[in-house]
């Protein structure tokens, strides 16, 4: 798999779901893509694995390094390992991502008017075509709230209704007069974790109307904390990518605690670092089992 056009036509062939998640330093890279390789030798081949950065793990890392680290690490292995420039809240947030080079690129103006999201989208589809951008853009239908966060306000058992979730209308209008390329709707997921208990159920018929509506491929957001039971029946609906980010966070904290606890004198990080690592490494193993069905 040299792109992502390969990548998700391997998914869709496999029934399979690409791995998504989200990095804010290299510690949580080094886990990410330990784990994407230990799962492709269980597997016996390699599975694409996509790394998300959004604006402000982008203004952290930066652009250009994060570029170059990801299409480092795919020549240096020969790994279908790719880059997504995360929830890009404008255009020309997108537009810029366009010019790094970053292999996919997220307008997200889900929370605007359904016209406002095309029309923003619809200019960064044009741009990245003026410009022979070789990447996916990807659009979403339907707002599930922002930042990857422990959602403490939301009782325990929350349910969302399906008035708040895209309407099939909706999301064949905006695939078909933006031109993206892949498409994230609202099908009862939302960003973070619930605390007090599991994330709400999805609907799983609804991304197999969206999916017979539109025919690209579907991308789930905000999995962290969505029920493992509601995951295998979303891929078989027509899911072809599930962003994590939330789990691999708490790890990242809860592993760092520890490590400063258990040797609170120890002063360089590299020596704090394994167990975050470690620990990251296994919340990915278990999500890139569970998305190819092993």
């Amino acid at each position: 798999m040299k792109n992502l056009i390969e990548a998700f036509a391997w998914a869709e062939e496999k029934k399979v779901a690409i791995g998504h998640f989200n990095i804010a330093n290299i510690e949580m890279l080094k886990g990410v893509y330990s784990a994407a390789k230990k799962v492709s030798s269980e597997m016996g081949e390699k599975i694409p694995v996509v790394i998300g950065a959004s604006d402000g793990e982008r203004g952290y890392i930066g652009s250009p390094e994060v570029v170059s680290i990801i299409r480092t690490m795919r020549e240096a292995d020969d790994y279908p390992i790719f880059l997504n420039a995360d929830h890009s809240d404008t255009a020309e947030l997108a537009k810029q991502a366009v010019d790094d080079g970053f292999d996919m690129v997220i307008i997200d103006e889900a929370e605007k008017s359904l016209e406002e999201n095309i029309k923003n989208s619809k200019e960064v589809v044009s741009y990245a075509k003026e410009k022979g951008y070789q990447g996916l853009i990807e659009g979403e239908v339907g707002y599930i709230g922002s930042g990857s966060s422990i959602l403490q306000d939301i009782p325990e058992g929350a349910a969302i209704t399906i008035d708040a979730v895209a309407s099939v209308e909706d999301c064949k209008r905006y695939v078909e007069e933006t031109g993206v390329d892949l498409l994230a709707p609202a099908v009862g997921n939302i960003h973070g974790m619930i605390a007090k208990g599991k994330n709400p159920h999805l609907f799983i018929e609804r991304i197999k109307e969206i999916k017979e509506a539109v025919n690209i491929p579907l991308v789930l957001h905000g999995a962290s904390g969505i029920p493992d039971e509601d995951i295998s029946p979303a891929i078989k609906a027509g899911i072809n990518m599930i962003h994590v980010s939330t789990e691999i966070r708490k790890a990242w904290r809860q592993a760092t605690d520890y490590s400063l606890e258990k040797d609170p004198d120890q002063i360089a990080p590299y020596k704090l670092t394994p167990l975050v690592i470690e620990a990251i490494e296994k919340v990915v193993v278990e999500k890139l089992r569970l998305f190819n069905n092993l």
